[in-house]
């Protein structure tokens, strides 16, 4: 489902009233968590998570006048989805993710390249999303960004 909100709190207020509570705290979990040099707005139509062009004045290779994404969340038809390029971009947190995964959930991981899908919502493992945000600084992000501009 696509929002047409102007800041995380119209999006939430936007969705179904039943998924209101779960978004927002998933909204605060990764709030509290989020490295330093990240802001949080709304970006493609979901509550995103980026950084600036104070910090990457380059901003995003696809549309330079684009903050460089980084994570985001969104209230779909069928799910609450979660996307964090870290995952797709580092191997080694995807690996990390996927490992502590079941630690903290009993469905099945429900997962693409970057996309986190929690069909359940009162199964959203906020302790391990916390755990996620915080392992990557904006630095690294940018680091690992250039890096996979540089190979293309």
């Amino acid at each position: 489902m696509t929002y047409t909100a102007t800041s995380p709190k119209d999006y939430i207020s936007q969705v179904p009233e039943e998924r209101q509570s779960a978004l927002t705290t998933l909204r605060q979990v990764i709030k509290d968590n989020l490295p330093e040099g990240f802001e949080e707005g709304i970006q493609y139509n979901m509550i995103g998570y980026y950084v600036p062009h104070t910090v990457y004045s380059d901003g995003y290779h696809c549309d330079p006048k684009t903050p460089l994404p980084f994570m985001s969340f969104a209230s779909q038809k069928n799910s609450v989805n979660l996307y964090h390029s870290g995952i797709y971009a580092n191997p080694e947190l995807h690996d990390w993710f996927i490992k502590e995964y079941p630690k903290h959930c009993k469905r099945k991981l429900d997962m693409g390249k970057s996309c986190i899908r929690f069909k359940k919502i009162d199964e959203i493992p906020f302790e391990l999303i916390g755990e996620l945000t915080s392992k990557m600084s904006c630095e690294e992000w940018i680091n690992i960004y250039e890096s996979v501009l540089k190979k293309k």
